[in-house]
């Protein structure tokens, strides 16, 4: 059996296959667990050359040498031979001799493994084919399928002959639509002309090979299910590709009735064109088309609800009988978001009102008309006889959501235990900065008391880097890794240091010559904070290995990153009773983290620390008690369409601070920064804010450039931050006010979204700035950097949640810088036209200035009303000038 090891060993594939050959199934299940010993004498270092050198003839070995269904299956999708199997064929010549219903279970065993353990379909196909058995229907094997169809062709073959060749086609073209992700991988194999997958159907269908009506069946039932885009465009070009008769689409009235209701908008919007369609031809009943129309007008989509309008008009025309079923579905828009639906809708029952029969349905049409704005209101009093606005109504009163409170941080872990469990979740996935910053302050208490004891414990989680193996090269490498000085992408990669620390990885003077390390003038706007994070971090794993510290000073009190200065002073105290020497990084730390604004709390913790008699409670007794020096002014400069931000100096971070520190409060310029750096984490941010959390404006001074990427250059996800800067503390000045402006204009709605929250969240701290920052967007909006509909969308949201009255004291000091360019013919935004998106934004202007009761007179706002036309901008800035004068009949 050794001449066996050998030639797997050696990775003699040819010679493991000659030597299974010719042995008896008795002899295979002696030699098996020797293969299973080398298999786990190779899984610690599976990337190293001699196992990928076996791993083939190991994984076919592995396969022909058992007996049962279960095991081979779980063999042949080791995630440690993953990336180094034996062929498909190879493994079918090897088990190819097996009993047929054996080979079936195999087959069925593999197909219903995740898509991730990437089985090869032609493993799969063949054991079907060998054991004679019906083709498994699982995601993994229908995508194999998709994807062996779509890469096996041959010089003038098309899709179509491909599939007529398939022995399975209707079991597998009927799974297509029950598995999520094989629409997508129909939307990218062969889109158009003679590979056509939709095609291909299409026309098996109509040759018979197919079963039409099953296959329309399952069509309509996946848009009825729903599911990912890209899937569901399959199914939409599919039915095109079908060419669905006039009866074939009335069959399906229910299921076009329920898509218009609930399915995504492109689905919806087919659903309605067939609906329209037998609608005009007289063949879709008036109560069907009424159920329609209520539930497409209650859908926030423009396109589809001006579409049914328009639908309900045409039918109205053809047909005036239908007036009392149709005008009260059509009713149902008087309450729509959107103004100019609303008017649309007013326009449309105002028309055909005469042809309501019964005085039941006009009264329900008066009623309906109370959802309308008050100037469309004003006009239904008269035309439908609806009621007056009432003459007096309660003053308005504006309701923020309630502003997040900080949570208290929870003691680190006690036992070594809850402290495995802990390291392993934030490996797994980033936690929030309360949960980094307790595990870390436990992992340097476990290492303080018990290190070998702590490192035996962390093996499992250990494990999962790559660096964690006995191999002298591998450590080496891992040395060179943490050695080079790319940064610390946030809480992952600081434990990551830590652990390797820990278990010997990293050399002691590789350690040291990190902390050596300097901030250079040509770096970017944040490396300070980035160089402060990776300090602290870089010296705490040194202190580890050479002088372990007992616990943090750093460590916050609560989730914004404060320290309360008592908690500092207990801690002082207890590094003076065990004699330990603090870190300098981290108690630097320490002292940007505890809490000065509580005057009478800081000076009385102040006289505590002094009477420590230590050199650090010294200086955190003149910290305390120091007065706080002027904010750094600051200076606003251009950069093509963006406004950025220039700080001066800060005096208070240039005094005992070690350099790394001292770097935080250098002058944040424009001119001299390099932009393009190493800092993309989205992640580190997070911990920025937590580094400084009584000067958020020197974070969002540094920050500001990254900011505006997510509308200048339409970058995703920065904005994720913004919330966390409203909830930090400290000034909310030019700095935090140009970031939330930004971020307002951000071009993906998430972005919008995060800058919604801020705004909100400032404004129930009284915390924001209206003036400044109405008055800021309007210049980003003038200079391009935002685009005044993304700016629309994301005030709308604000407003949504009742805040009115904030959005319109914004807007009162944006709307004015535009108009202004608009009366002198002026543009918005380097070249576009000034009038554009100007519209949504006097629309949403106008719903605040409704709503809050806000009157007066806006600059230029009467030249823009008065000009000719009913486009959006005019209609829009008329509605506003007659909200802000009370021009309402009562």
């Amino acid at each position: 059996m050794s001449e066996l090891l050998d030639a797997v060993r050696a990775g003699r594939t040819a010679e493991v296959v000659s030597l299974l050959d010719g042995m008896t199934d008795t002899e295979r299940r002696v030699v098996f667990p020797e293969l299973k010993a080398l298999r786990k004498e190779l899984r610690p270092n599976r990337w190293s050359p001699e196992a990928n050198r076996a791993h083939p003839a190991l994984h076919a070995a592995g396969a022909a040498c058992q007996t049962g269904a279960a095991g081979v299956a779980s063999w042949l999708v080791a995630s440690d031979m993953r990336w180094s199997q034996a062929s498909p064929g190879l493994l079918l010549h090897l088990l190819g001799d097996r009993d047929p219903d054996w080979l079936a279970d195999v087959a069925h065993r593999l197909a219903q493994r995740p898509t991730g353990t990437n089985v090869p379909y032609e493993l799969m196909a063949g054991l079907v084919q060998l054991a004679g058995c019906p083709a498994p229907t699982t995601e993994a094997y229908v995508q194999g399928w998709v994807w062996h169809i779509g890469r096996t062709w041959r010089q003038g073959d098309v899709l179509v002959d491909r599939l007529r060749k398939e022995v399975h086609l209707p079991v597998l073209v009927a799974a297509l639509f029950e598995t999520d992700e094989v629409g997508s991988s129909l939307w990218w194999l062969g889109k158009e002309g003679p590979n056509s997958w939709t095609g291909a159907l299409a026309q098996l269908a109509d040759e018979g090979v197919l079963e039409r009506q099953a296959l329309l069946d399952a069509c309509v039932a996946r848009l009825l299910r729903g599911g990912p885009t890209a899937g569901l465009r399959v199914c939409l070009r599919l039915l095109n590709d079908l060419s669905l008769s006039r009866a074939e689409e009335r069959e399906r009235t229910a299921d076009w009735l329920a898509l218009t209701s609930d399915a995504i908008s492109v689905v919806a919007s087919h659903a309605q064109s067939v609906l329209s369609a037998l609608a005009l031809e007289g063949e879709l009943l008036p109560r069907r088309l009424a159920e329609m129309s209520e539930a497409v007008l209650f859908r926030t989509e423009k396109k589809l609800v001006r579409a049914q309008l328009v639908l309900l008009g045409k039918v109205l025309v053809r047909d005036p009988a239908t007036a009392d079923e149709l005008l009260p579905g059509a009713a149902q828009a008087f309450g729509h978001p959107d103004p100019d639906v609303q008017e649309r809708a007013l326009k449309l029952v105002e028309r055909h009102a005469g042809k309501a029969g019964t005085d039941a349905v006009r009264k329900e049409l008066a009623v309906s008309a109370e959802q309308l704005i008050p100037v469309l209101r004003a006009r239904a009093v008269g035309t439908l006889g609806a009621a007056s606005m009432p003459a007096e109504t309660l003053p308005y009163e504006e309701v923020l959501p309630p502003a997040p409170e900080p949570t208290r941080v929870a003691p680190g872990p006690r036992s070594t235990a809850e402290l495995v469990e802990e390291i392993s979740a934030l490996v797994a996935a980033e936690q929030d900065v309360s949960a980094f910053e307790r595990t870390l302050d436990g992992l340097v208490r476990h290492a303080y008391d018990d290190q070998e004891a702590l490192v035996e414990a962390l093996d499992p989680v250990l494990r999962r880097y790559w660096w964690y193996v006995p191999d002298p090269a591998s450590s080496r490498r891992a040395d060179d890794h943490f050695g080079r000085p790319h940064g610390l992408a946030g809480g992952s990669d600081a434990l990551e240091l830590l652990l390797a620390t820990l278990s010997g990885k990293v050399l002691t003077s590789t350690l040291h010559s990190l902390l050596r390390r300097r901030a250079t003038s040509s770096a970017c706007a944040h490396a300070p904070l980035a160089l402060a994070f990776d300090s602290r971090i870089e010296e705490i794993a040194h202190r580890t290995r050479t002088d372990p510290l007992p616990f943090l000073l750093s460590t916050p009190s609560w989730s914004t990153g404060l320290l309360e200065p008592d908690e500092l002073v207990d801690r002082l105290d207890g590094y003076r009773d065990l004699g330990a020497r603090p870190s300098e990084a981290d108690f630097a730390q320490a002292l940007l983290r505890v809490r000065r604004g509580a005057r009478s709390a800081a000076t009385a913790a102040a006289d505590r620390a002094a009477a420590l008699g230590t050199a650090e409670g010294t200086r955190l007794a003149r910290w305390l008690t120091a007065e706080r020096p002027a904010p750094a002014t600051g200076r606003r400069r251009t950069a093509g369409s963006r406004i950025l931000l220039e700080l001066g100096e800060l005096e208070e971070f240039q005094g005992d601070f070690p350099e790394d520190v001292r770097q935080l409060g250098r002058p944040v310029t424009v001119s001299g920064a390099r932009w393009y750096c190493g800092h993309w984490s989205d992640e580190v941010r997070r911990h920025w804010l937590a580094m400084l959390p009584e000067h958020r404006e020197l974070v969002a001074a540094r920050l500001l450039h990254d900011l505006s990427t997510v509308a200048v250059d339409e970058a995703r996800g920065v904005a994720a931050v913004l919330p966390l800067l409203a909830e930090s503390g400290g000034e909310a000045g030019e700095a935090v006010h140009l970031c939330l402006a930004y971020g307002l204009g951000a071009r993906y709605p998430e972005d919008r979204l995060a800058a919604v929250d801020a705004l909100l969240v400032l404004a129930a701290r009284g915390q924001l700035d209206a003036d400044r920052l109405g008055a800021d967007l309007g210049q980003l909006v003038r200079r391009g950097a935002v685009k005044a509909t993304r700016l629309a969308e994301s005030v709308r949201a604000a407003a949504a949640t009742g805040a009115e009255a904030t959005v319109w004291r914004i807007l009162r000091h944006t709307l004015p810088i535009l108009l202004a360019d608009l009366a002198t013919g002026g543009t918005v935004g380097g070249g576009n036209p000034a009038s554009r998106g100007l519209g949504e934004l006097l629309g949403a202007a106008a719903e605040c200035a409704e709503r809050s009761g806000a009157r007066g007179e806006l600059p230029h706002l009467a030249r823009a009303a008065d000009r000719r036309g009913s486009s959006r901008l005019v209609t829009q800035a008329r509605r506003l000038r007659g909200a802000l004068n009370e021009e309402v009949a009562a």
